[in-house]
């Protein structure tokens, strides 16, 4: 997606619009601080239906390779983005109940005649990352990684055998 794509949120919708693609990583600005190598592209799939409480919804589907930087080691962290969001619109906060507020089951967006699919793309996909992303078994920076301590238990069991 290299150029800008806007879609009438009610409309696209109501009729059962769908687009797909391929979106270039670099484009997304707001994510590059977070990565190590901005290179690639994201898969996109964006279908718009009328839900069960009749009201116009979204379904966003985003796969593909992020590379993250590990706060703890600092080094690259292949992040396999798999990201499923279903959006309801409404008019305004005010259709919306306090059970429906509360719910955070559910995410909600203002009925817009022009929303930017790149930018509604780039904000899922920052809301779906990791707040400290990082490695299962690494270590800090300039820290050497200890071999596995014997067990104290391995040594009483060489003292077993001396008699």
């Amino acid at each position: 997606m290299s150029r800008r794509v806007v879609i009438d949120s009610l409309a696209f919708a109501s009729e059962g619009g769908s687009l797909q693609g391929e979106l270039q990583v670099v484009l997304l600005t707001r994510l590059l601080d977070l990565l190590t190598d901005s290179t690639g592209s994201l898969v996109y799939r964006v279908a718009g239906r009328i839900g069960q409480r009749n009201r116009p919804e979204l379904l966003v589907e985003v796969d593909g390779v992020l590379s993250l930087r590990c706060q703890r080691c600092l080094e690259a962290l292949e992040y396999p983005l798999e990201l499923r969001s279903l959006l309801e619109f409404v008019d305004s906060d005010g259709d919306l109940t306090q059970e429906e507020l509360e719910d955070d089951s559910r995410d909600f967006l203002p009925l817009q005649k022009e929303l930017d699919v790149a930018g509604l793309i780039e904000d899922e996909i920052l809301l779906a990352l990791p707040i400290v992303p990082r490695h299962a078994d690494c270590v800090l920076p300039g820290a050497v990684r200890e071999e596995a301590a014997s067990s104290p238990f391995l040594v009483l069991a060489g003292l077993k055998g001396r008699h």
